[in-house]
Order: C-alpha cells, then structure tokens, then sequence
C-alpha cells in the first residue's frame, strides 16, 4: 500500500510540471480546474497509443490535439480548466471509432462533472475500448433499416458520408407516400454496433408508433464526420474551434441529399411533411436549417441545443423569427450543462418576441435529464407525435 501511495504522489509531482507547461502553451487561465487521472486500463491497453477527453465544452470531436492527456509513467493525465458548471466528457484513443465502452463492448454513458472546488482531481478508471472492432455488438437494426450509400459523397464539402434509412413497416406492401424525417448523427440512430454513446432506438420507437397509430414516416440518417463534426454542424465560425461549415452542410442536405432521396423513395417533399432532428450541436444544426430555410423544413426536434457555441445564433433567430406555419420541439435536461436550459429558455422567448407562432413551439424541460442518448432516446416518441400533430390525427 506504501509503494502504491509513493508511485501515485510521483505521478502527480510529475504531472504538476508537464500540466504547467501544457497550460502555459495553451493560454488557458480559469478560477477552477480539474485534474483527471487515468490510472486504470484494459489489461492489453498499449501505452503507445494517445488518449484524449471530448465532451461538450469542446464540440464533441472526438478527439483534438488541445485535449490530448499526457503520459506520465504508465498513467495519463489533463487539466480541464472550468468552461461552465458541469460537462459532460468521455475519453477516446483520438476518435469515436476509439470510444471507451462497457468490458462487453457495448456505449457507456457520457460521464459528467461539475465544477465544485477551485483544484480537484478526478480518477478515472476505463474498462475497455471500443477500438471499432464489433466485440461482442451484434446490430441491433431493424429489417426495414437499409444503407442508402456507404459514401455519399458531399461535393460542397468534398467528403463522403454513410446514409441510412429507416422506411415504415408497411412501405413495400402500399403505394402511400410518407413525410421524411433527417436526423444528424447517423451512428448513433439506428444501432448499437455502430454507437459511440448508445443509440436512439428510432427504428424500433417508429415500428411500435406505427402499431399504434399507423404512423409511418421515412428516417434519412446522416453519420457525423467525426473531426469534422464541430465545424459541419455550426454555420458560424469559432475562435477556438475554427470555420463553420454549416451553411455548406446545409446546402448539401437540401441541394445534393434530399432530391437523391425524393427520388428514390415515396416522400412527401413539401416543407409541411419535412423533419430535421440532431442533439447538442446537432439540435443547432437543426434549428439554424429551420431558421435558415423554413421553406424546406416545416419542423425541428431541437434537442439539448449548443447554443452556447454560437451567441450568433441569437441575434440570426432576431430577423427570422416571423415564422406562422413552422413547428420546433425544443428538449433539454435539468442536469446537463448549467447554461443548457437557460439558453433554450431564452432562445424560445426570443422567438415569440419576435414573431413566432408561439403555439407551434414546445418547450420542454426534463429535471433528471442528462446529455445523452439515452436521454434523447427516451424523449424521442413524445417529440414526433407533438412534430406530426398525431395527438389530434386520431
């Protein structure tokens, strides 16, 4: 126990010299910083490999130099200086095909902080990592669930892309056409085995909303472009995260996306029948396409919104907001970041201030939510009956 409590009070003195020098380099100054501590691997964890944290306060990228831990014997280690009250935050080997997850292989939830003390450290233990190898994660992907393309390419950006798509139970079997839902994130929609923080289960919760009420509506799922994500889904530039390619992101689901998609399957097109859906920076994505081209997309599920990336977004919401016929499905969780709710609150305030049909937006805030999927996942039913008015369709 002597020689264990030595070894961790070097590490710590070692890890005061190499954090000073790493936050000096960075410029980061803050009245409170954690410290965390990995000290506990997966037995075949091979130290050669890089580890970094990626939450909220970063973008979710999965990985940036920025947030690379440094080694210290066998042990990594940062200091997070304090971004807001609480983060959310998991540890990668770079990206999220190197997620840490379950000993089973299976999505952990985002780990949370909150900023307490003006010093604390935090020991992390990480079972297992990901490491894109399937591990034990058979798909968990309904039948009528298909891959539109494995790399759709996005000529605005240069890029290529995984779509999927999720058609009704009954659209081989009718001639009907059906409104048409895209939702971003795509890895985590529909599957297990391709999640990196669990996944939505939309295919099941619309199989089970089409036995209920013979609902049925098409899913356009867009996977993310992991580094990539931060810039695609914000339409303004960031200081510290570089140019928003959102516009860009944009155009492409409406000028190179959708007529692929109106061409291949039975949609309705016009904006009353078309859905747009993300979480975190993808809940601004979304609101800024509706914002942005409400002619297109006629409704929104606006969940747990990063609208603290981008104040832009508040006075861009000022000259939009006049919108009568759109709906948005605003969600967010007591317990995510301290400013996630308040900034939802007064983006929706915002709105009916400056013209929005004030009966066409739902607010709704759930006190033990948290910044996950399993969170989104859970809220996702209520938010498209409210969006496709099924409620008074009966």
């Amino acid at each position: 126990m002597k020689n264990q409590f030595f070894i961790f009070f070097l590490v710590l003195i070692q890890f005061s010299c190499a954090t000073t020098q790493a936050q000096t380099e960075n410029t980061i100054l803050a009245d409170k910083v954690v410290t965390f501590i990995v000290k506990d691997l997966p037995k075949n964890h091979n130290f050669k490999d890089e580890v970094f944290i990626s939450g909220d306060f970063e973008g979710w990228t999965g990985g940036q130099e920025l947030f690379k831990l440094k080694k210290v014997k066998n042990t990594y280690l940062i200091n997070i200086p304090k971004d807001k009250e609480t983060i959310s935050y998991k540890f990668t080997k770079g990206n999220w095909g190197n997620v840490e997850c379950k000993l089973d292989g299976n999505p952990i939830d985002n780990r949370i902080y909150s900023f307490n003390n003006t010093k604390d450290t935090v020991l992390v233990s990480i079972l297992n990592w990901n490491d894109g190898q399937p591990q034990n994660k058979p798909s968990t992907a309904s039948e009528n669930v298909h891959i539109f393309s494995e790399e759709f390419f996005i000529p605005q950006l240069n890029r290529k892309r995984k779509i999927s798509v999720y058609l009704p139970p009954n659209y081989e079997t009718t001639k009907s056409h059906y409104p048409v839902l895209y939702i971003q994130d795509g890895q985590n929609v529909y599957d297990v085995s391709t999640s990196y923080s669990g996944e939505w289960e939309v295919d099941e919760t619309l199989n089970t909303l089409h036995q209920e009420t013979g609902f049925g509506l098409i899913v356009v799922a867009i996977n993310h472009g992991n580094e990539k994500r931060i810039n695609e889904y914000s339409a303004w530039d960031n200081v510290k995260y570089g140019k928003g390619e959102g516009e860009q992101y944009l155009d492409f689901i409406i000028n190179t996306l959708k007529p692929e998609i109106d061409k291949a399957f039975r949609t309705k097109s016009d904006a009353e029948h078309t859905a747009i859906m993300g979480s975190s920076l993808g809940g601004l994505f979304s609101f800024y396409a509706t914002m942005s081209k409400p002619e297109i997309f006629g409704k929104a599920g606006v969940f747990s919104p990063s609208f603290w990336f981008a104040n832009e977004s508040f006075e861009f919401t000022k000259s939009r907001a006049n919108l009568k016929e759109n709906r948005m499905y605003f969600l967010t969780g007591g317990k995510e970041s301290d400013n996630m709710v308040e900034n939802a609150r007064n983006m929706v305030s915002l709105m009916k201030e400056n013209g929005f049909n004030s009966e066409n937006i739902h607010e709704k805030t759930v006190a033990n939510g948290i910044h996950s999927e399993s969170f989104w996942k859970s809220e996702f039913k209520e938010a498209i009956t409210w969006l496709f008015n099924l409620n008074n369709n009966k």
